[in-house]
């Protein structure tokens, strides 16, 4: 029998970001209802958008890995976060109804929302 196969191991939520603020992260955009069009919409490629909040438990438990993911990936795919709370257009827009959310543009379009 095979052991199970863990994709990602998340720290204690205490620990999570060590007092830094979600939006001053490194590798991420940071997208707001102004300039999505242009960093997302009008884009080529991939792009990974994390629509969470900084009251959000379980958004500061997947910040890391969004993180991480942005940095293995860098030039592949770019990784944007954008705050539902500052941001409630976009959160309409794609019909947001709990966060986090994470959704897959592709050259602009919405392909996927994975979680």
């Amino acid at each position: 029998m095979s052991p199970a196969v863990t994709a990602f191991s998340l720290p204690p939520t205490n620990s999570i970001m060590k007092g830094k603020r979600m939006s001053e992260s490194q590798g991420t955009l940071t997208l707001t209802d102004s300039t999505f069009d242009t960093e997302v919409t009008k884009s080529t490629g991939l792009t990974l958008v994390d629509f969470w909040a900084e009251w959000c438990g379980p958004c500061r438990a997947i910040a890391p890995v969004v993180e991480q993911f942005a940095t293995d990936y860098a030039g592949r795919v770019r990784v944007g976060k954008l705050d539902t709370d500052a941001n409630p257009e976009l959160t309409a827009r794609f019909r947001v109804r709990s966060i986090p959310a994470l959704l897959l543009f592709k050259d602009g379009k919405h392909i996927d929302t994975p979680i």
